[in-house]
């Protein structure tokens, strides 16, 4: 099983930045996916950003140039720098890790951002 806890969501204006953090624990296998998904009201969870534990990375095009996705391996740590925030990022955030070997997905509580003047 991994645990997954994120931090770092919150209230901000149109064009302000946040930075989610997810810290990983547990038997987080050697090679993974871990990333971001996130959620409207009444609709699927959609793929913001991943990243592989080779350091490869994936964005949403609604997101390319905005947010940055990194990670921190030695401290199993995920992150999601978000710029120019719009108010259609508005949504509940959820990290997620995939477990390459198995394919099983684990997920965070997730972590509310809300963009509004």
């Amino acid at each position: 099983q991994v645990q997954l806890v994120e931090s770092g969501g919150g209230l901000v204006q149109p064009g302000g930045s946040l930075r989610l953090s997810c810290a990983a624990s547990g038997r987080i296998a050697s090679i993974y996916v871990m990333g971001w998904y996130r959620q409207f009201p009444g609709k699927q969870r959609e793929l913001v950003a991943a990243i592989t534990s080779g350091g490869s990375t994936n964005y949403a095009d609604s997101v390319k140039g905005r947010f940055t996705i990194s990670g921190d391996n030695a401290k199993n740590m995920v992150y999601l720098q978000m710029n120019s925030l719009k108010p259609e990022d508005t949504a509940a955030y959820y990290c997620f890790n995939r477990d390459w070997g198995t394919s099983s997905y684990y997920w965070g509580q997730g972590t509310q951002v809300t963009v509004s003047s």
